[in-house]
């Protein structure tokens, strides 16, 4: 089991706390990565900037075994405005850490530290800060960056904290755990006018209300309802004044599937609703729908060395938990490589802040049962 002393679980405790005062969203991680890597400097490990954008991809190396391993931790936060009133709470108005990312990276600093600290073991980590995990655009950008390339790893570990599940219980799926997301965009363009001559106009504002219903029918009547699918329309936006016919609306939304096939077809569906509704009302539509997502799914191997390494640090496993429709794009950096993705329990859900909610929380103490199993996990995928 991995000795976490008082010392570094009281730094890593005030580091989490930084990175939650100073958020930055996707892409824009210049002072998280800056951050990072003066930490990485305090720590004496070797390390590189840059990767992917604002990614930093650090490296132990011990021993003469030729194995390697990679954690992995995302570091942007979100567009979601903080109403905690605590001291640790966002600097950066409009910007928070509502997915407890700044949590994630104090644990893997933490893991690379205690490693650093542990000779028991021989071979090659890789601790891997990722960027725009929230766009799902950080992964594909490391990878491009040539990750692999110039960070060999023979598999990859993450982990993600998870409100309403026990403290510090590690939660390991039978099968996928993260569904396929991707975004989509629709502009509706009519002709604008006077709100009380309808007639003289063309009302995208009109087209985008049947629009969201139809949007929301396709899962009801072209999905069977043993399969899972989600469809959902996050933002409209357009008009600004209430005598006015805008000539613009804008919706926003995502999908989330498991399956390949059923994922294509609702796309197929999307695009005949939207081109449909369209002409329907006289509008123009001008869409994207952006179908890169990959489910996340632990390979066999390494689901079962996320269960013993849990076990071996002295957590406790369940496996009775159901597989989530949020997305991780650490499914695109396992995808030609074993790996595992667990959950690791944030305590009980305090004033409604569940992941994505402007009261969303770190949970503090679970910082060292994450940084356990991080290092724990490493060391056995070095060995067996």
């Amino acid at each position: 089991m991995t000795h976490i002393d008082h010392e570094l679980l009281a730094r890593l405790k005030w580091w989490r706390r930084h990175l939650h005062e100073h958020p930055e969203v996707s892409g824009k991680e210049m002072g998280t990565s800056a951050f990072v890597r003066e930490r990485l400097i305090e720590l004496g490990i070797p390390h590189v900037g840059g990767v992917g954008g604002t990614g930093v991809v650090a490296t132990l190396k011990r021993g003469e075994s030729n194995r390697s391993v990679g954690l992995r931790a995302d570091m942007d936060a979100l567009p979601i405005a903080e109403a905690n009133a605590f001291a640790h709470a966002s600097r950066n108005p409009g910007v928070m850490h509502a997915c407890g990312h700044d949590g994630h990276t104090a644990c893997l600093l933490g893991a690379a530290a205690a490693l650093a600290r542990d000779e028991s073991w021989s071979g090659t980590v890789h601790f891997v800060f990722q960027p725009a995990e929230e766009n799902g655009e950080g992964a594909k950008a490391m990878i491009a960056d040539q990750l692999f390339e110039r960070f060999p790893m023979e598999r990859l570990f993450a982990c993600h904290n998870w409100p309403g599940l026990e403290a510090g219980v590690v939660a390991v799926h039978n099968g996928p755990s993260m569904a396929a997301g991707g975004d989509w965009r629709v502009t509706l363009r009519g002709i604008a006018g006077h709100a009380a001559m309808p007639h003289a106009t063309r009302d995208p504002v009109l087209a985008a209300g049947h629009l969201i219903v139809a949007l929301h029918s396709i899962v009801s009547r072209n999905v069977d309802p043993l399969d899972t699918v989600v469809l959902t329309v996050s933002s409209v936006n357009g008009g600004l004044v209430s005598n006015q016919i805008p000539e613009i609306v804008e919706l926003v939304g995502t999908l989330r599937t498991f399956n390949a096939e059923i994922r294509k077809m609702v796309i197929q569906r999307m695009s005949d609703v939207i081109e449909g509704t369209a002409k329907s009302f006289g509008v123009e539509a001008d869409y994207k729908i952006n179908s890169t997502g990959r489910v996340m799914a632990d390979t066999p191997e390494e689901s079962r060395l996320a269960i013993l390494a849990a076990e071996t640090g002295g957590l406790r496993v369940t496996r009775d938990i159901r597989p989530a429709m949020g997305g991780d794009d650490f499914a695109f950096l396992v995808e030609n490589r074993g790996g595992a993705y667990v959950l690791i329990g944030n305590g009980p859900v305090i004033d409604g802040g569940k992941l994505h909610n402007e009261r969303y929380d770190f949970n503090d103490e679970i910082i060292a049962p994450a940084v356990t199993w991080l290092s724990t996990v490493a060391k056995m995928a070095l060995t067996e």
